[in-house]
């Protein structure tokens, strides 16, 4: 796979997240030309510059809501991997337009200017929260995909050639809430469960790459593509963490759900599912490519559809907590922090009703 980077340039938007971190470890041994990180975080920029200096990586300060920086950072690029998005829940429930700046027309600007500038090739990330959507920062993403869709109609695949991807839950991902547990588990306070029934799928960030290169490799114009992802109920994955960590018996607090939250997430939905076709460890939707002419569809329709229905975290592969935490250990964040964690001398915690409680550093804590 890496042989079609050779002699070629990568832009990654966003390429600061965790998904940028990983396709650069991926593919900068390689013989790339040049992978270009654009984004608007100069300290993670800089982080990065001196973690992997690599003069094969460049730096791009810009925002996609401003088209005039994607155009410049677009120049001699031949692939794009667009990431840049605005995807906490709460965040985007309080400030909907934020994420429709960011999300919809920040996208359209990249597309916009991907095609005007002759780039080959363009991978959307979205969301499962585009399926069905209950929030803003869904809403935002099926937008975002109808935006691609659109785009790619009306675009030779010969001059750019557009696709998208669709994930769940990536484990370690900014704002996951893996490395909250853990962050809860070292501070000595309770796991904060919204609400144990809810179902999630659950991936790597190798397989989040993974879907993305296959996206790549084998979209045709307007694809979108989902891995067939295994999921997870929480208090399973709240099992799982607890018996990794060697506190079984943590104590753990129902905080309810919160803004915009679901029971349960869609990766394609039943109408989707009539459309998709089988990969192996994917699944791919091709583009509804009718025209607005409906007329025709009055005497010429097309009744027929494959058997998959809806493809949710309810429905997909359920891991129990020894699944869960073999899938833990194949994260190196996790793994980092769990090694870090065996090595510290701690004091114990003893449990309670609701929380947790440190044994040690009780009067510290009082007399402050």
């Amino acid at each position: 796979m890496k042989d079609v980077f050779s002699g070629k340039t990568l832009l990654i938007t966003g390429g600061t997240g965790s998904f940028g971190n990983s396709v650069i470890r991926r593919i900068l041994d390689s013989d790339v030309r040049e992978i270009r990180v654009f984004s608007r975080d100069e300290k993670k920029q800089d982080d990065m510059r001196h973690f992997y200096h690599n003069e094969k990586l460049k730096f791009y300060l810009g925002d996609v809501r401003e088209i005039g920086t994607i155009r410049t950072a677009v120049e001699g690029v031949d692939f794009i991997f667009h990431a840049a998005a605005l995807k906490q829940v709460p965040s985007c429930e309080f400030f909907p337009l934020e994420a429709v700046k960011t999300n919809v027309f920040g996208t359209e600007n990249v597309l916009s200017a991907a095609i005007s500038a002759g780039v080959k090739c363009v991978v959307c990330l979205s969301t499962d929260k585009a399926a069905y959507p209950v929030n803003a920062m869904g809403i935002s993403k099926a937008m975002m995909e109808k935006v691609i869709i659109a785009r790619a109609r009306s675009t030779d695949p010969k001059r750019t050639r557009i696709c998208c991807t669709r994930y769940g839950n990536v484990m370690a991902s900014r704002g996951s809430v893996i490395p909250l547990f853990i962050k809860q588990i070292k501070e000595g306070a309770p796991l904060t469960v919204t609400d144990g029934k809810m179902t999630r799928f659950i991936m790597s960030l190798d397989e989040a790459v993974d879907l993305v290169l296959y996206a790549f490799k084998s979209g045709q114009q307007g694809d979108l593509f989902v891995q067939k992802a295994d999921a997870a109920r929480i208090d399973d994955l709240v099992k799982a963490m607890k018996e990794l960590f060697g506190v079984p018996d943590y104590p753990t607090r129902t905080i309810g759900i919160r803004h915009g939250e679901k029971m349960f997430e869609t990766l394609l939905t039943n109408e989707e599912c009539a459309r998709a076709v089988d990969c192996g460890n994917f699944y791919r939707v091709r583009m509804d490519d009718r025209d607005l002419d409906y007329e025709k569809y009055l005497s010429l329709g097309n009744t027929e559809r494959n058997g998959l229905l809806e493809f949710n975290s309810n429905t997909a592969k359920l891991l129990c907590p020894e699944e869960i935490q073999k899938k833990l250990l194949t994260c190196s964040f996790v793994a980092g922090e769990l090694a870090e964690w065996k090595k510290e001398e701690r004091p114990l915690i003893r449990k309670t009703d609701t929380v947790a409680v440190r044994t040690m550093g009780e009067a510290s804590q009082s007399a402050e």
